[in-house]
């Protein structure tokens, strides 16, 4: 798979940098979501595939992209389907910083050292390819604003935006409020990234989802109460 398009991983965590203070919002769901951002990119290049309410490798040949390939080679050694809430659910160390460095290293982002009350050392990222950021801002604002099905990477995109909290950063406010609600009614138009949006949030309220015998088109698992288990975190502090 060619880097000439951007991954939804690296669109999820451009959506999420706040321009004015250089850090992510929304940073713990963020881990979640970039982990199902993956499962979504895998998907979409024919590797995996929902099955129920599990992930199956369907190919097992790697993408070219080495942290989507680590990810697949996880799956693969499973050795059968696994549920997309208990792999969202694992531990994820640094995820979000290996994608920050991958957008450093595209030119994307602009990292910028600091310190956290006059002491520890943070590091904050800037935005330099500010027309990709609102490129991607755009395909979302169209997909709300137009109510037109979009495109499976977009609405991927806008189910993960939903699921890790993202809304209330794009669309703040009381004026924001219908642009939220129809973020949230696009997860609908892709299986797999309503699959994966629904496991983030249940991990996140501490929930797992039941598998289904006869699973609808579309339709979520009920749920059972589970420990919640953690995401993983980032290397460098103030990236979030």
């Amino acid at each position: 798979m060619g880097k000439s398009r951007r991954s939804i991983p690296e669109e999820l965590l451009l959506l999420a940098l706040d321009p004015a203070t250089g850090t992510t919002a929304q940073p713990q769901s963020l881990d979640l979501g970039l982990a199902g951002a993956q499962l979504v990119e895998l998907a979409l290049a024919g590797r995996i595939a929902p099955d129920g309410d599990r992930i199956a490798v369907v190919m097992p040949r790697p993408t070219g992209d080495p942290t989507l390939d680590s990810a697949l080679e996880l799956l693969r050694r499973r050795g059968s389907p696994v549920r997309a809430v208990h792999w969202i659910g694992g531990p994820r160390l640094g995820l979000r910083q290996i994608y920050l460095s991958h957008l450093e290293r595209c030119g994307m982002v602009h990292a910028v050292a600091g310190q956290m009350c006059g002491v520890l050392p943070t590091t904050r990222y800037q935005a330099t390819e500010t027309a990709i950021s609102r490129d991607i801002r755009s395909r979302l604002d169209s997909a709300i604003r137009t109510g037109v099905p979009p495109d499976p990477r977009t609405a991927a995109l806008a189910a993960l935006a939903h699921a890790v909290g993202l809304g209330k950063h794009l669309y703040p406010g009381n004026e924001g409020r219908s642009s939220r609600s129809r973020l949230r009614d696009l997860i609908r138009h892709d299986p797999m990234g309503g699959l994966v949006a629904h496991a983030v949030m249940d991990v996140q309220n501490g929930v797992a989802a039941q598998p289904r015998r006869n699973p609808a088109p579309g339709g979520r698992p009920p749920a059972v109460p589970m420990q919640p288990q953690r995401a993983g975190g980032m290397a460098r502090a103030a990236a979030h």
